[in-house]
C-alpha cells in the first residue's frame, strides 16, 4: 500500500454539532456570567463542535415565544435533539452537563 492509499484509508471522524441558544435581557451581570460560563463549558467539553446564539430579548422580545422562554437567562439546546432548557447563570457546571446531556470527551 502506498502512502497515498494509506492516507485515504484514515477513519473519518464525525463531530456532533451542538446548537445552543442563550436568551438574555441586556448585558446584566447575570447574563454576562451565563455567557462566560457557557463558553467555558463548551470549550472544555464540546471543543469546537458547537454554535452559540445569544438572543437579547430587550432588543427582540418576540423571539421568546419560539422557545417558550419564561425566565432569564435561559439556555436552550436546539441540537442534538431533543430540545433541553436550563434556567440560570450556568454557574453549576455539573448541573449544566447533566441538564444538556453532555458527556466529557475522553
Amino acid at each position: 500500500m502506498t502512502n497515498a492509499e494509506h492516507s485515504s484509508k484514515k477513519p473519518k471522524t464525525v463531530e456532533a454539532k451542538w446548537m445552543l441558544r442563550l436568551y438574555v435581557a441586556g448585558q446584566t451581570p447575570k447574563s454576562l456570567t451565563a455567557f462566560a460560563n457557557l463558553k467555558k463549558i463548551c470549550e472544555e467539553y464540546l471543543q469546537g463542535s458547537y454554535q452559540i446564539e445569544v438572543i437579547d430579548l430587550i432588543v427582540n422580545p418576540t423571539l421568546a415565544k419560539d422557545d417558550q422562554i419564561l425566565a432569564l437567562p435561559t439556555l436552550v439546546r436546539k441540537l442534538p435533539e431533543p430540545v433541553k432548557k436550563i434556567i440560570g447563570d450556568l454557574s453549576n457546571t455539573e448541573r449544566v452537563l447533566v441538564g444538556l446531556d453532555i458527556r466529557p470527551i475522553l
